[in-house]
């Protein structure tokens, strides 16, 4: 690593501000349903306008980011997460349930920033440990998040959002005061405008990234399936209370946690990026299988783990893959248009997710999630590899 402080600067103000997501995130589908009589689709709706707004925003401030730098467009995006919390606590109706997520959907951009970061302070040897601090914050933050937002469930609307914002305004201040700008070379190239068919096209026309980005598009539709579909199979067929769901969440943090701080630093010393894409994608597509077919809470659980285990190893991995065929001055960009392109995935599997749950039966959102899974496994043990030349 070039240096260590920023990274774990970083790290720690991501952390932050993903407890306040967690908190939120494994009880909003049951409190839509208890509070504001919300069907499944309509929760699917919930949890895909949060990734609709990244989509249509991800590239611009990503662009913006390549050329006024990091570090104000973190701040800013903290800044509308702790918003879009306050907003949250006083929701009244499910109308402005949804207007909160609109704005934490433009707050969330903060995560591709983030990424272009650590692309700035490490060499391309260490990038994959890098990136998966960003997914050891989100699995940490699904540790004590959910663990939180379950025990405050009981409190009401108002505390929940107003720990959310908490956190996310902490995050807010370790950014502002404490971390220092990464970009030592801004960019000359056109800032995108909010969305630009035009750009999308020319970046996946180039043969690595275009696949890079493709496979990573895949997986999030593939995972995000079962997003809210999730806590309301642990609510509708396995009778859990949000307490329980909350520790559900916590035990795949902890998995996802152990995979991306651990695992992942032990598997990029022996093995290239596209075995370990491999193997993730194998756990992904077992763990998909046994999600609504397990005997029981423990077995659900471990397989919930299983889950985490295989994202975990997923999710950086890929990113570092992108990070390392994409030129360094184009960090920003790149990067914000493949997290655009993953909030589009994440629009439309919990909008599929939502759908087929509701009309197609509580198994069908994780086995279309796992038939995908098993394409981009397929595909990686035979093709990619040789697409992405040595990495």
């Amino acid at each position: 690593m070039k240096n260590k402080s920023p990274l774990l600067l970083i790290f720690l103000a991501v952390f932050i501000d993903l407890i306040g997501f967690g908190i939120l995130i494994p009880i909003l589908p049951t409190i839509a349903v208890r509070n504001f009589q919300a069907s499944d689709f309509q929760i699917g709706l919930l949890v895909a306008i949060f990734s609709f707004v990244q989509f249509i925003f991800n590239p611009f401030f990503g662009s913006v980011s390549d050329k006024k730098g990091r570090k104000p467009i973190i701040v800013i995006c903290l800044l509308l997460s702790s918003i879009s919390y306050l907003i949250f606590s006083f929701a009244g109706s499910y109308l402005v349930l949804f207007i909160s997520r609109i704005i934490a959907g433009l707050g969330g951009s903060s995560i591709s920033v983030a990424q272009a970061y650590i692309a700035d302070i490490t060499t391309k040897e260490n990038r994959s440990k890098g990136m998966g601090l960003i997914g050891a914050a989100f699995a940490l933050g699904f540790v004590f998040g959910p663990l939180i937002g379950g025990f405050l469930s009981k409190y009401g609307l108002d505390i929940i959002g107003y720990t959310g914002a908490s956190f996310s305004f902490i995050a807010f201040l370790v950014t502002w005061f404490v971390l220092p700008e990464s970009l030592k070379e801004k960019s000359n190239r056109k800032t995108h405008r909010l969305f630009d068919f035009k750009i999308f096209s020319e970046v996946l026309r180039r043969p690595a990234i275009g696949i890079v980005i493709i496979v990573f598009f895949i997986i999030t539709f593939s995972m995000s399936n079962i997003f809210g579909t999730f806590s309301l199979l642990g609510y509708k067929d396995y009778h859990l209370s949000d307490m329980q769901i909350g520790i559900l969440f916590g035990i795949m943090g902890i998995f996802s946690a152990f995979s991306q701080t651990g695992l992942i630093h032990f598997l990029t010393k022996r093995y290239k990026d596209v075995t370990i894409i491999s193997f993730g994608a194998f756990l992904l597509f077992i763990s998909m299988l046994l999600m609504p077919n397990s005997t029981n809470y423990t077995m659900l659980g471990v397989v919930s783990g299983v889950f985490t285990l295989g994202t975990g190893l997923l999710i950086p991995t890929s990113l570092s893959l992108l990070s390392k065929v994409t030129p360094d001055n184009e960090q920003g960009a790149v990067l914000g248009i493949n997290q655009s392109a993953s909030a589009l995935a994440r629009v439309l599997g919990p909008l599929w997710g939502g759908f087929s749950f509701q009309f197609f039966g509580h198994s069908f959102p994780f086995l279309t999630g796992a038939i995908f899974v098993l394409a981009i496994l397929i595909y990686s043990i035979f093709y990619l590899k040789a697409k992405v030349g040595l990495y």
